[in-house]
């Protein structure tokens, strides 16, 4: 049996994020420069042989909170989430989901918080690969030096949601 996966999109003034999810969470959000092709791509690597359909009132739950989050009305999601990748992966995403609203936290220190301090490049690596845009807050990790460091969806835009949670954060 084929499984299926469930995709909408929401607008943004930066460009369309696209969503997916499995019957029972949610599995990749896109950052506005990438389209259907690459959520395609993604699917074929880590869902083999998956049937996509594009079904708004399943991932209703997903647009509406993502929404919320990028109009500045939201600061935590509440939502299931299913991280697709490897263990050590998924080690820095879960950690990822730990830094707190309008907080920033360095390479080095997700990887001493992971328990592996020599592992800064490969922990940059798994930020990038990051499948969950936004919910994932990769945009909350910058380098040592406080530099930006990178974002697949842009600096501009991770610049925009670093100054998003400033300016909401609760101080």
């Amino acid at each position: 049996m084929t499984e299926t996966i469930y995709y909408s999109q929401i607008r943004t003034e930066d460009g369309a994020v696209f969503l997916a999810a499995t019957e029972q969470a949610l599995c990749y959000v896109s950052p506005q420069n990438e389209g259907i092709r690459e959520l395609k791509s993604w699917l074929e690597r880590h869902y083999p042989g998956v049937q996509l359909v594009e079904d708004e009132e399943k991932l209703s739950i997903y647009t509406t909170q993502l929404q919320e989050y990028l109009n500045g009305e939201r600061e935590e999601f509440t939502l299931p989430v299913e991280l697709v990748g490897t263990d050590f992966q998924k080690a820095v995403w879960t950690e990822l989901r730990n830094i707190p609203f309008g907080e920033i936290h360095t390479y080095s220190e997700i990887a001493e918080s992971i328990g592996n301090p020599r592992a800064v490049r490969a922990v940059g690596s798994a930020i990038g690969a990051n499948p969950l845009l936004f919910v994932v807050p990769c945009h909350r990790v910058v380098r040592k030096n406080g530099e930006m460091g990178g974002f697949r969806g842009g600096l501009s835009m991770k610049e925009k949601l670093l100054g998003l949670e400033r300016h909401k954060a609760k101080i």
